[in-house]
């Protein structure tokens, strides 16, 4: 699949184009693979959202703030962004990979944003990334109340729900794939009365669901 319209989506366009293909490669494909790169977009991650927080949450206390990036950054989070940008359909993976549905695999996917992330930051410098992250995450934190975002997900919805008077969320399995070491799940969340139905993909329902709830919080965010 052509990368272009990845990097209209990311509103970057690669000038080291070989930065963007080794950002997309799995370990199972060549050597050349991105878990350097990884490495490198985790630290810009955490250091973009860090400062993000401090700026626009001058009462929190460090504890608060730390517990707030940390749901920010982590794999469920980066799984949204991956989904919503379809980062799957561009990844190089090796034929085990591609047989076992790593396409899906929720810590393949937010490998493949923190390598990302790298990869712009050597490409073009860290404004060029913190832009790229600052664009991903502006409705997340416009949105952010921590009185109420230091919950996870699924407690998160159902307080929204329940504060709009509506049954609570249903939780369906979708599908379940993989081998026995490497199973992937596959969650709906539906809110009937919102007309919201969201999917979530996790290495086990309560990660799909918390994936899937994540998702349906964004759609009520829109509505």
């Amino acid at each position: 699949m052509k990368t272009e319209a990845l990097e209209r989506e990311l509103g970057h366009q690669f000038i080291h184009r070989e930065l963007l293909n080794q950002a997309l490669t799995h370990r199972s494909h060549s050597a050349d693979h991105n878990e350097r790169l990884e490495f490198l977009g985790d630290s810009i991650l955490n250091m973009v959202i860090a400062e993000a927080l401090y700026l626009q949450f001058d009462g929190l206390r460090e504890g608060e703030m730390s517990r707030l990036r940390a749901q920010l950054v982590c794999q469920d989070a980066l799984v949204v962004h991956a989904e919503r940008l379809d980062i799957g359909g561009f990844l190089r993976l090796g034929e085990g990979e591609l047989r076992s549905g790593g396409h899906r695999r929720p810590s393949i996917l937010a490998d493949a944003m923190e390598a990302l992330f790298g990869a712009i930051y050597l490409d073009a410098g860290f404004a060029a990334a913190k832009g790229v992250i600052d664009g991903l995450y502006a409705q997340t934190l416009a949105d952010l109340d921590p009185k109420h975002s230091l919950k996870d997900p699924k407690t998160a919805l159902q307080e929204a729900v329940q504060a709009l008077h509506l049954p609570l969320p249903r939780y369906e399995m979708a599908a379940e794939r993989g081998e026995a070491h490497a199973r992937e799940f596959e969650v709906r969340c539906v809110i009937d009365k919102l007309g919201i139905q969201t999917t979530g993909v996790g290495n086990s329902r309560r990660v799909a669901e918390q994936v899937a709830a994540g998702a349906a919080l964004q759609e009520m965010a829109k509505a």
